[in-house]
């Protein structure tokens, strides 16, 4: 780009070396006729123009560019699953110091991983019209126990077939309308068979927690139960089951900690590989 033109100076800033006295004395002025007030004002409108249209095609310019990589995080998330070790997603174990009861601290063993797959018979039925709005990619999950193999939790990342503002849209949705926290909105558990996990079926619910995000398109979720089948306990979202003062079967057992920190990790998971990702695509 050239820089713009400097208009020349003004001659009485150079005098004249021969001094002016030489310079007949300047006359009135000439009154500016109609027609050359109506050039001046038109030359002052488009330049003024020019560069307000110079300012905004600037801004414009550097909109896409932000855009473009917002879209290319995005939509990198959409087939992070093809690439990333499924023990990245996925720890062989999990600890987490002051994630339980009282500030206890965790840990968990991957017993099983489940094929990855669509999203037929993942959830509750009501839970699967509310997820419907943004589509399935794929359905990634695994199942987890505690140390003392008395918890059992699934953790599942549901990859979205929507854009920024379908993720956007759906929070809204489930924020307002406060659909994580309902009992017939609960995400099914995955079994391994021969595993502690065998008898995790949908009786044995009783605390989950549902997370959607809008910087990713991804749902992510855990859902706990108890190894020995146990069917007697209420369920309760795992946000109730955590605060200070429950004191709720899911809450003192732990349960409800179990599967908020399990959900937790797995989100931070899933932003490390994304971030590994655009690293490594911007080299």
């Amino acid at each position: 780009m050239h820089p713009p033109r400097t208009a020349p100076l003004p001659a009485s800033l150079f005098p004249d070396p021969r001094g002016t006295a030489t310079e007949p004395a300047a006359g009135p002025a000439p009154a500016r006729g109609p027609v050359r007030t109506v050039a001046a004002a038109v030359c002052l409108a488009l330049g003024v123009g020019l560069i307000g249209g110079a300012v905004a095609a600037g801004r414009q310019a550097e909109a896409p560019g932000r855009q473009s990589a917002a879209e290319r995080d995005f939509a990198q998330g959409r087939t992070l699953w093809r690439t990333v070790p499924v023990d990245e997603l996925f720890p062989r174990s999990v600890r987490a110091p002051g994630a339980g009861p009282g500030g206890a601290d965790r840990r968990w063993t991957r017993v099983g991983v489940a094929p990855d797959g669509d999203c037929a018979g993942a959830f509750d039925p009501p839970l699967a019209r509310a997820l419907a709005p943004a589509g399935c990619t794929r359905l990634l999950r695994a199942t987890y126990t505690d140390a003392t193999s008395t918890t059992v939790t699934t953790v599942g990342l549901l990859v979205t077939d929507t854009d920024g503002a379908g993720m956007r849209a759906l929070r809204t949705r489930f924020t307002t309308e406060r659909l994580a926290e309902r009992t017939d909105l609960m995400p099914r558990p995955y079994a391994p068979p021969g595993t502690v996990a065998e008898r995790f079926g949908d009786a044995q619910r009783v605390s989950w927690r549902i997370g959607v995000l809008t910087d990713a398109p991804a749902v992510v979720y855990a859902v706990t139960g108890f190894a020995d089948g146990r069917t007697d306990m209420p369920p309760q979202p795992a946000a109730q089951a955590v605060t200070r003062g429950a004191t709720t079967a899911p809450a003192q057992s732990g349960a409800g900690h179990d599967a908020s920190a399990l959900a937790d990790r797995m989100e931070a998971a899933l932003r490390r590989a994304l971030r590994a990702g655009t690293q490594e695509e911007s080299r």
